[in-house]
C-alpha cells in the first residue's frame, strides 16, 4: 500500500501526536484550523468495550472534515474485536487505523494492552493482520451490521456520518492504511527486536516514543534509540516517526537531522498552542535544502489567544455539553502559560463553568 496519504505527505511528517483525555474533537478543530498538522489522530479507544456495544464510546470517534487526514487510534488485547472495530472505523470514514502498542498507563498495560504488547509480540503481529482483514472484508462490501453489534451502534454510525457531512451516505469502499505507535521498549529498550516483528506485518508506518513502559513520561526521550530504530526501518517501505520531548519546530529540526526519520509527533508543546504548526511547511522547505528557506518562531498576539481559547471553549460545549464543562478546564493553563499573572488567571478559569464564564474573565484580564 505505497500510495496513501502518508506517502504523499512532503516530508517529514509533522502531526499531532494522539494524547488521551487532551485530543478530543474540540481540541482537534482547534488545531486543524489555527494549526493545519499533516495528521491528526483520535484519542485511543478501547475496541473489547465497543464490541461490548457501549454506544457511547463512539463518541471518542467524532470528528471534523477539516481534520482531514484522520485516523482512529484504538487499543486493546482481542484480536477478534480489533477485527470487529476496525469495520466499524471504515464505516466511520476514517482515512486510516493506529494500533496503539504504547500506552503505559497500569490500567492498560495490566490487561495486555498499550505497551503490555511488546512482551507479546506473536499477540501484536495476530492483532496488526486482524486490523488489515477488517480493512479489506470492509474494502470488499462487508458492513457493521454483520459484526453482531447491537441495532444502536450502527444506528449511532449512521447518524455520525449524517451530522459530519450532511448527507446519509457510506464512505467510499476503499483499503486505508495501517499502523502503529509504540515505544521503545517495556522495562528495558529493545526496540530493535521489537521493530523487527512489527515489520513482518509490514505497518504503513510506525511511531516511535522514546521512552520504556517503565519510564511512563519520566526522564528524557531516547532519540538515539529511535535513529537506530529508524536505520533497520528504513530497509522497509515503512515510514518511521519519531515521539517525545519536541516542544517547539527547532526540536522537530533537530531530531529530524538527528535521527533521519520521515516524520515526528508533536504532543504537549502543542497544547493551548495550535500555532506550534504553522511553520511546519518552512520547517520542511529547511530540511530539504532550500535556500531561500526562513524560519522563526512566532509569538501569537494575547488577543488572539484569548480568542482562539474562548473558541475552543465554545466549541466543547457544542460536541461535549455543558454538563462536561469541566473536562476543558485542563487546556486553560497552557493557553495562559508565560503570561502576566498567569497564576491567577488559571485559577479564575479552573472555577467556571461555561464558556460565558470565560469570556468574562478574560475581558476583565484585557482590561485591568
Amino acid at each position: 500500500m505505497q500510495n496513501t496519504f502518508w506517502h504523499r505527505i512532503p516530508k517529514p511528517i509533522i502531526a499531532l501526536s494522539p494524547m488521551d483525555g487532551v485530543t478530543d474533537a474540540p481540541f482537534r478543530f482547534i488545531s486543524a484550523k489555527y494549526g493545519r498538522p499533516d495528521i491528526h489522530f483520535t484519542e485511543f479507544t478501547n475496541v473489547e468495550g465497543l464490541t461490548r456495544n457501549a454506544a457511547v464510546m463512539l463518541d471518542d470517534f467524532l470528528y471534523s472534515e477539516i481534520e482531514r487526514p484522520v485516523i482512529a487510534q484504538i487499543y486493546g488485547s482481542e484480536p477478534e474485536s480489533f477485527y470487529k472495530i476496525a469495520v466499524l472505523v471504515c464505516e466511520l470514514g476514517f482515512d486510516g487505523i493506529d494500533v496503539n502498542m504504547g500506552c503505559p498507563a497500569k490500567n492498560v498495560a495490566a490487561r495486555g494492552c498499550g505497551a503490555a504488547l511488546i512482551r507479546n509480540p506473536p499477540l501484536a503481529k495476530e492483532i496488526i493482520r486482524q486490523v488489515k482483514r477488517g480493512v479489506q472484508d470492509w474494502s470488499e462490501g462487508r458492513n457493521i451490521e454483520d459484526l453482531g453489534l447491537k441495532p444502536r451502534m450502527s444506528l449511532k454510525v449512521r447518524r455520525m456520518n449524517l451530522g459530519r457531512i450532511g448527507v446519509e451516505t457510506l464512505p467510499e469502499r476503499k483499503l486505508i492504511p495501517v499502523s502503529v505507535k509504540t515505544r521503545i521498549g517495556y522495562d528495558s529498550i529493545v526496540v530493535e527486536d521489537w521493530v523487527k516483528h512489527l515489520l513482518e506485518e509490514e505497518p504503513v508506518a510506525i511511531s516511535l516514543h522514546g521512552r520504556t513502559l517503565k519510564q511512563m513520561y519520566q526522564g528524557f526521550a531516547d532519540w538515539d534509540a529511535i535513529a537506530r530504530a529508524a536505520e533497520i526501518i528504513h530497509q522497509t517501505p515503512t515510514l518511521v516517526l519519531g515521539n517525545g520531548d519536541l516542544e517547539d519546530m527547532d526540536g522537530v529540526i533537530r531530531r529530524v537531522r538527528q535521527t533521519g526519520v520521515d516524520g515526528v509527533l508533536l504532543g504537549r508543546g502543542a497544547i493551548g498552542n495550535p500555532w506550534v504548526f504553522a511553520e511546519k511547511e518552512k520547517v520542511k522547505a529547511l530540511l530539504a535544502g532550500e535556500d531561500d528557506a526562513n524560519f522563526e518562531i512566532k509569538t501569537v498576539d494575547l488577543a488572539v489567544r484569548f480568542q482562539v481559547l474562548l473558541e475552543h471553549a465554545r466549541r466543547f460545549e457544542e460536541i461535549k455539553g455543558g454538563d462536561r464543562f469541566a473536562a476543558m478546564r485542563k487546556h486553560f493553563g497552557w493557553y495562559c502559560k508565560g503570561m502576566p499573572g498567569a497564576a491567577e488567571l488559571r485559577g479564575q478559569m479552573f472555577r467556571t463553568k461555561s464558556s460565558s464564564e470565560v469570556e468574562k474573565v478574560l475581558e476583565d484580564y484585557l482590561k485591568s
